[in-house]
């Protein structure tokens, strides 16, 4: 009979369980993380305690067998077990984007709310040779830093000209606060060129995941952000106490040679996070041939067709999955509203149809996951067009399927109510017709990479096209999250027109969303 560790008394003093073995729950700290997710997986393979299984593995026995059930038997549950936490700095805005594009991702950005970003720098592209490419791209972001800059400055003027202090607000709450909606404002001119840095906290399989979406992206920048993040997990690790480590060392050493040699083995040896879990993580062939084979047949579907007006929000109609497929396989590769592009799938016939996803699915390997087109059959499905300050926002809800477009200004630019008010409009639609102007100039350019290296000049204010899909819970969440007064504008008008469309189309379902009216005056100093 197996030896009770405790006992438990019921309330009630029913003895009844007291020959029960006690539950243990303990946390666990210290233990790299593929030596953590080994001993967390040999729970369904050995009767020892987490105590028990840490104390017998070394890191040799980790590697083998992660090497032995990850990678030959395909048990990629594993890798969920480890998680790493990464700092990635000084990458542009588009960088950050890409890297946050995974919907099992944790992690924060520097914020344009709370941040001057005017001293953050941004990204130069390689353009090879083109030098005049090089000078006009240089010149067009340094121009937005100046607008930018002098827009902060101007709101920050305007908004305390409005605003007075209450008496029991303190000058530097009633200060930062007014300086953080100027940002709100200001950051409207800021280009995805931007410098800007992020964490995050990701499971071993997220950040392979995650790796090899990065090195098989259109942009060079995020391609060797791959190769870096891999490298950080594969390599030694930034120990935080290894100043005080290494004190500590000198100091024990000083009283015995052997016992400080015994303590740098234990206390200064290097930590890798993933050095087996990421160690293969490759550009995707799936996913970079279907890229080029859907952007052909899109442009072969679409042709020269105008982009068709659609709204901010467009709450989508149910309709065969298949098309619904091949739709949302074409909408990703082009500028076309979801709308426009189902009508030329519908009209295109279903041999069309089936090709369309066949080759979506044509170069899928053993192991690589369906892409993200494939998760369909969602009842709420937005087609929304807004500014990519505001987009930047929204993408952080993992919960929904999102499905973006490139980045672009052919939908024109969002523009801040305030500005016309403070007087500043016309200097701000100037700086956004001219970056508009180069931006299309540069994209011409011979280079290789000329679309992509012209994008990073493009001011968050510009619109960009997003696909979410969700259920019925999501959309209460986001609608209700979204509007409250201390969001953004920009993600509060998105959030409102996607209840607004819901409740439109279920009338009987508006009672259960608790939003803010958009429409109602806010006190910007309760932002």
């Amino acid at each position: 009979m197996p030896e009770a560790s405790e006992t438990i008394t019921p309330a009630n003093g029913n003895q009844g369980l007291t020959n029960e073995p006690s539950v243990e729950v303990y946390a666990v700290y210290g233990a790299e993380p593929e030596i953590q997710a080994y001993a967390m997986a040999k729970y369904s393979r050995s009767s020892l305690s987490m105590k028990e299984s840490l104390r017998e593995i070394s890191q040799q026995k980790a590697e083998k067998f992660l090497n032995t059930f990850y990678f030959q038997y395909g048990h990629r549950s594993i890798a969920d077990l480890a998680h790493v936490a990464m700092a990635i700095e000084k990458l542009s805005i588009l960088a950050a984007i890409a890297v946050a594009d995974e919907q099992r991702w944790d992690g924060q950005e520097r914020s344009t709310r709370y941040q001057d970003f005017n001293k953050s720098g941004y990204f130069t592209p390689d353009f090879g040779d083109d030098q005049l490419a090089r000078t006009l791209y240089k010149q067009t972001i340094q121009d937005l830093f100046t607008q930018y800059e002098s827009l902060s400055d101007r709101m920050a003027l305007y908004l305390a000209s409005i605003t007075p202090k209450p008496e029991d607000m303190k000058q530097e709450a009633y200060e930062r606060t007014l300086r953080a909606r100027a940002f709100d404002i200001s950051r409207y001119l800021l280009p995805l060129a931007t410098n800007t840095s992020l964490g995050e906290i990701v499971n071993a399989r997220t950040l392979e995941s995650q790796v090899s979406h990065l090195l098989s992206h259109k942009h060079r920048e995020v391609r060797h952000l791959g190769e870096l993040l891999k490298r950080a997990a594969t390599g030694p690790a930034y120990n935080v106490n290894q100043e005080a480590m290494q004190e500590l060392v000198g100091q024990i050493r000083a009283v015995s040679p052997e016992l400080g040699a015994r303590a740098e083995e234990e206390l200064l040896r290097e930590v890798r996070v993933a050095p087996t879990l990421v160690k293969y993580a490759d550009p995707n062939r799936y996913e970079m041939e279907t890229r080029g084979e859907v952007k052909q047949i899109a442009k072969q579907l679409m042709g020269s067709l105008p982009v068709a007006p659609a709204p901010m929000v467009d709450l989508l109609e149910e309709e065969p999955l298949e098309v619904e497929l091949a739709a949302t396989l074409v909408y990703e590769h082009s500028h076309y509203p979801y709308r426009q592009i189902r009508m030329a799938v519908e009209a295109a016939g279903e041999r069309i149809r089936r090709e369309i996803i066949d080759v979506g699915l044509r170069h899928r390997g053993k192991h690589d996951e369906m892409q993200r087109a494939f998760c369909a059959g969602q009842q709420f499905r937005f087609d929304i067009l807004m500014d990519v300050g505001g987009f930047r926002d929204m993408h952080r809800h993992r919960r929904c399927v999102q499905i973006g477009q490139e980045f672009t200004t052919r939908h024109g630019y969002d523009t801040p109510p305030e500005l016309e008010s403070a007087g500043v409009r016309e200097a701000y639609d100037e700086a956004m017709q001219r970056t508009a102007e180069a931006v299309e100039q540069l994209s011409r350019q011979p280079g290789p990479e000329a679309k992509e290296n012209a994008q990073y000049a493009i001011p968050l204010g510009f619109r960009k096209r997003t696909l979410f899909k969700m259920d019925f819970a999501e959309v209460v969440y986001i609608s209700e999250l979204r509007t409250t007064p201390a969001g953004h504008a920009s993600y509060r008008n998105v959030a409102y027109a996607m209840f607004e469309a819901v409740t439109k189309k279920h009338p009987a379902l508006s009672r259960y969303f608790r939003v803010t009216d958009v429409r109602e005056p806010v006190d910007l100093l309760k932002r």
